[in-house]
C-alpha cells in the first residue's frame, strides 16, 4: 500500500527518534523559597535514574556503572571515580532540582533502598530506558505507570507517610523511549497519519494520567519534562560530523510537546519544564545567538565520550580490557556526555535556565 506523504514524514520522524533512551537527606525548605518542599519523588527514564538499572557486566544498558561514568570531571581526576548509576559524568537533572529544594542530591534509588524505609528526602523510581509504554527490547524496565504503582504501594503501606507528601514535589522525566526501535510506535504497523498522531497523543495522555495518580495520592507539586530536541543528540548529529541537528527529529519532539502542553497547562499544581527551549538556546541556534550559557561550551553537538567503532558505546572495553572509546579531557566544556545524555556541566546550564520559573511555581500557593 502506498502511504501519503504526511504519513511517510511522520514515519521518518519516528525513525529519527530511535535511540533516544533516554542519581539524601535534606534541609527542610527550598533555597530562596517561602514554601517548604522537603521531599522529592522522581519518575521516568535515564535522564533521572540514579541507580535503579541493575549492574550487569558486559551489557550496554549497564554502562552507567562503569568508568568513566560517575564522577569523571576532568582528565586529572582519579581513574576510579565514584560510580553512582547515573547516565552522566557526575550530577544530572534531578540532582540540580534537588539542590534547589535544599537537598544535597537526588533522593536514593528505589532498588538500592530497603523496602520498609523512605528517608525524608524522598525516593527515585526512574529507570534507564523507561517509557510510558513497554519497549520490546527492554521488557524488564518498569514503565512510568509501574513506577507510580511502586510508589503507591509504599504510600498505602505507610512506608511513605501522608504528612511527608504534604511537603513533596514529584518530577516526571520521559525523554523519548516510546518513539525508539522496539516501541509500540514501530511495532504497530500504522497505516495513516491519524494512527500515528493518535499514538503521540496517547503517550501524552499516559503522562497526564500518571500526573493525576500522583496528585490523588497526595503529592502537592508535579514537575513534568517536555521533550528535548531529539535531533540534536550526538546519536543523530554524528552522521554529519556533529555539525547540525536533524530537523525531523526536532519537529517530532515539538509535536509531542504540543500535546503535552494542551493536556497539562490548565492543570493546577503542575509545571512543565521546558527542556526543548533550554537545550535549543544552548546547542542549536543561529551564529551569534543563543543564551549566555551557550558560550561556555565547545563543539556543542559532539559527545565527550564516544565509541571507537560503529555500534559501540561509552565505557565499553574488549575482553582483554582494552578501552574501546575515546574520552575528552574537559567535560565541563562539552554539553553532551555520550550519544544521548548531557554532561554535568550541560545539565547545570539547562537547569540554570529553568530555575527562575521553577522556583516561581514552587512559591505559588498550593491549589486544593
Amino acid at each position: 500500500m502506498k502511504l501519503p506523504p504526511a504519513v511517510i514524514c511522520l514515519l521518518l520522524i519516528l525513525v529519527f527518534f530511535d535511540g533516544a533512551s533516554v542519581e539524601a537527606r535534606g534541609t527542610p525548605s527550598a533555597q530562596g523559597s517561602r514554601n517548604q518542599w522537603s521531599s522529592m519523588f522522581v519518575f521516568g527514564d535515564d535522564f533521572v535514574d540514579n541507580g535503579n538499572r541493575p549492574n550487569i557486566t558486559g551489557e550496554k544498558t549497564s554502562r552507567q556503572w562503569s568508568y568513566p561514568y560517575g564522577s569523571y570531571l576532568n582528565s586529572h581526576y582519579p581513574t576510579s571515580p565514584v560510580l553512582t548509576g547515573r547516565f552522566s559524568n557526575y550530577r544530572m537533572q534531578s540532582d540540580f532540582i534537588a539542590r534547589m529544594l535544599g537537598l544535597h542530591e537526588a533522593p536514593p534509588a528505589y532498588e538500592l533502598t530497603d523496602d520498609q524505609s523512605c528517608g525524608s528526602s524522598g525516593m527515585t523510581f526512574a529507570s534507564g530506558g523507561a517509557g510510558v509504554f513497554k519497549v520490546t527490547a527492554k521488557k524488564k524496565v518498569p514503565t512510568l505507570a509501574a513506577q507510580v504503582q511502586a510508589f503507591k504501594r509504599l504510600v498505602n503501606d505507610g512506608v511513605i507517610p501522608t504528612r511527608q507528601l504534604h511537603h513533596s514535589v514529584a518530577l516526571i522525566a520521559i525523554s523519548g523511549n516510546d518513539y525508539m526501535s522496539g516501541s509500540e510506535a514501530n511495532n504497530g504497523f500504522y497505516t495513516s497519519f491519524d494512527d500515528l498522531d493518535t499514538y503521540v497523543g496517547n503517550v501524552a495522555t499516559e503522562i497526564l494520567d500518571n500526573v493525576a495518580q500522583l496528585q490523588m495520592l497526595g503529592v502537592r507539586k508535579v514537575l513534568v519534562n517536555n521533550l528535548h530536541p531529539i535531533g540534536c543528540m550526538p546519536l543523530h548529529t554524528s552522521s554529519n560530523n556533529y555539525t547540525t541537528c536533524d530537523l525531523l527529529g526536532n519537529y517530532g519532539a515539538s509535536v509531542h510537546n504540543k500535546y503535552l502542553k494542551q493536556m497539562l497547562e490548565e492543570r493546577d499544581n503542575v509545571h512543565i519544564l521546558d527542556l526543548y527551549t533550554a537545550f535549543t538556546d544552548i546547542i542549536n541556534h543561529a551564529p551569534g545567538g543563543g543564551s549566555d550559557e551557550s558560550k561556555n561550551f565547545n563543539r556543542k553537538l559532539t559527545p565527550c565520550c564516544e565509541s571507537t567503532y560503529k555500534g559501540g558505546y561509552c565505557g565499553e572495553r574488549s575482553h582483554s580490557g582494552k578501552r574501546l572509546y575515546d574520552l575528552c579531557e574537559t567535560p565541563d566544556k562539552m554539553f553532551y556526555w555520550d550519544q544521548t545524555h548531557p554532561t554535568h556541566a550541560g545539565w547545570e546550564a539547562v537547569m540554570k535556565a529553568l530555575q527562575q520559573p521553577l522556583m516561581e511555581f514552587l512559591d505559588e500557593d498550593y491549589v486544593a
